[in-house]
């Protein structure tokens, strides 16, 4: 692991944390919005182990998919988790007519664990 993916681990770590430390205070948008950002700092550091950088989120999802999914890498759901965070993202973020449930919250923060236990079983 080079020092720049392991300085994502660590973001995602922190990230996690900070989400959990929302979620208890009821912040559920934006504990959801730090899961989030969990996965796309490990889907980050999977890419850059394939000398991959990408300027959007929309961009690194996508290459997560083709790149790491598709070929079996990494198993198929974490894209699936990856793109329904970006959206529980979404409206955590810029929708404040539709909030995002304390169950919502839970399965986010539930999914960025999955995803570091993922990034620790494959990156040592």
């Amino acid at each position: 692991m080079t020092k720049e993916q392991a300085h994502l681990i660590n973001q995602a770590k922190e990230s996690l944390e900070a989400a959990r430390i929302l979620n208890s205070c009821g912040y559920h948008g934006f504990a959801a919005s730090r899961a989030y950002y969990s996965m796309f700092y490990i889907a980050e550091a999977f890419l850059l182990g394939k000398q991959m950088v990408f300027s959007s989120h929309a961009a690194v999802i996508a290459a997560f998919g083709k790149e790491l999914a598709k070929t079996g890498e990494v198993p198929t759901e974490f894209h699936r988790f990856l793109i329904r965070g970006m959206e529980v993202r979404h409206t955590g973020d810029y929708d404040s007519n539709k909030g995002v449930t304390s169950e919502e919250t839970e399965e986010q923060l539930k999914r960025a664990e999955q995803f570091l236990e993922l990034a620790e079983k494959l990156g040592g």
